[in-house]
């Protein structure tokens, strides 16, 4: 390390508390439990919070900013919640609040929530952080307009109102799933059935799929289609006891860790798990990675990575995991049909081709896809996180490749989806 960057390093971090940035050490703990899955977490706290006057046990629950929101909505709707250290007790019965409700960044806990608000027949009026409320909302305008139901964007809110009603809609699928699952969680509670029907093919199919899984285990049945899903009215979900399995999206950034050479194995993980991300595992073997199940840990080794093309149509939260792995693996990578990351918590594209080269990488942005041409290490540097958890998370996997010091701004992000991540990935001096 060079005596220049030294001092560079030093000084910058003597103004820690003005510039927030941090050195990333990646040296994970051994054996590392990902969080339970937040997208799971998200889907059966509204269901408990559904299923009115009956109670639920939402147990090892992943808490989390995202998840926080989402309780904070239900609590804000009527739903009465006990929070313990393991689990989450949640007795349904929702009403319209007068007051608006907080969202904070989480996508999910809007487009979730957006067409159950709209069932309870009054006015509610949505609020968000950061660029949630710039993301794409078109899909239920639409729908909303269709069933005469209300929909309305302010400058800083989003007003709904009900009740909405069963019938026949038509969505497209190649927006986010998001507004799928919104729609299946709700439709159900109408008295008339509906027809949902998909104008394009279902991007991100696995989460769809776990929505109905998880409304299955509440008591609600969905019929899927060849071009979309058939959602009986009059039901009613079912209070019930409901264990969150571990998130194998969070997981991606530890087994690609394995895979550059770190001794960490995964615990927790469900090998029959319906989550879409689980496909980190096929990715990794197509770059030349072995994937072991034993005793309950999940373990990947590798002898060097080569490059891979990867469509992310249904796995796009795996995209900065692998693009990070792409920029030090041997060819030439693709990330393909990966358009809809512009809109997430950040333009994921764009920060990832802009931090990531700021490390070295040899990256190249185009509209839908990333282009990245490997090499053994990179160079290290300074990069910044683009206030996203997933983006500061594929920089400190990038970092483990890095010649230099790698030195994050906003590294905090994490906390929306994994508060513990840098005590997991830096803490490999404990047993775990």
């Amino acid at each position: 390390m060079s005596l220049l960057f030294c001092f560079l390093r030093d000084f910058i971090l003597g103004w820690k508390g003005q510039t927030a940035m941090k050195e990333i050490r990646p040296n994970p703990r051994p054996i590392v439990t990902p969080p339970p899955s937040k997208s799971l977490t998200h889907r059966a706290l509204i269901c408990g919070a559904l299923a009115e006057g009956e109670q639920s046990q939402i147990i090892t629950p992943g808490l989390s900013r995202d998840t926080a929101a989402t309780l904070g909505a239900l609590r804000a709707m009527g739903a009465t919640v006990t929070e313990a250290e393991s689990a989450v007790t949640i007795r349904g019965g929702l009403h319209c609040p007068a007051a608006p409700i907080d969202c904070d960044e989480s996508g999910s806990t809007l487009r979730f929530l957006i067409p159950v608000a709209a069932m309870l027949g009054g006015e509610i009026a949505f609020t968000g952080r950061g660029r949630l409320l710039q993301r794409p909302h078109q899909v239920y305008e639409a729908v909303f307009a269709r069933a005469g139901a209300r929909y309305r964007r302010q400058d800083n809110c989003i007003v709904v109102g009900g009740p909405l009603r069963g019938g026949r809609y038509a969505v497209p699928g190649d927006i986010s799933s998001q507004f799928i699952s919104g729609l299946l969680l709700a439709l159900p509670l109408a008295e008339e059935g509906s027809a949902l029907t998909l104008e394009t093919p279902l991007e991100s199919r696995g989460y769809v799929d776990m929505t109905i899984d998880v409304m299955h285990r509440f008591g609600v049945d969905i019929h899927r289609e060849t071009d979309g899903f058939v959602i009986p009215g009059g039901q009613r979900y079912r209070g019930t006891s409901y264990t969150v399995e571990s998130d194998f999206s969070q997981a991606a950034f530890f087994l690609g860790a394995a895979a550059l050479g770190r001794d960490v194995q995964c615990r927790g993980l469900n090998p029959n798990s319906l989550q879409g991300d689980r496909a980190i595992l096929p990715v990794l073997e197509a770059m030349g990675a072995t994937v072991t199940w034993r005793d309950g840990l999940l373990s990947v080794q590798a002898d060097g990575l080569r490059a891979v093309t990867v469509d992310v149509r249904d796995i796009p939260d795996l995209v900065p995991p692998i693009a990070a792995l792409l920029c030090v693996s041997k060819g030439t990578g693709r990330i393909v049909n990966a358009g809809r990351l512009r809109h997430k918590e950040s333009d994921r594209l764009a920060a990832l081709a802009t931090e990531l080269s700021r490390l070295g990488a040899d990256i190249t942005e185009e509209p839908e896809a990333l282009c990245i041409r490997g090499q053994e290490t990179l160079r290290g540097g300074q990069a910044d996180a683009h206030g996203d958890h997933r983006i500061a998370m594929a920089l400190g996997l990038a970092a483990i490749r890095c010649e230099e010091p790698v030195l994050l701004t906003g590294s905090e992000c994490v906390d929306k989806s994994y508060p513990a991540f840098w005590a997991d990935f830096e803490g490999g001096d404990g047993d775990e």
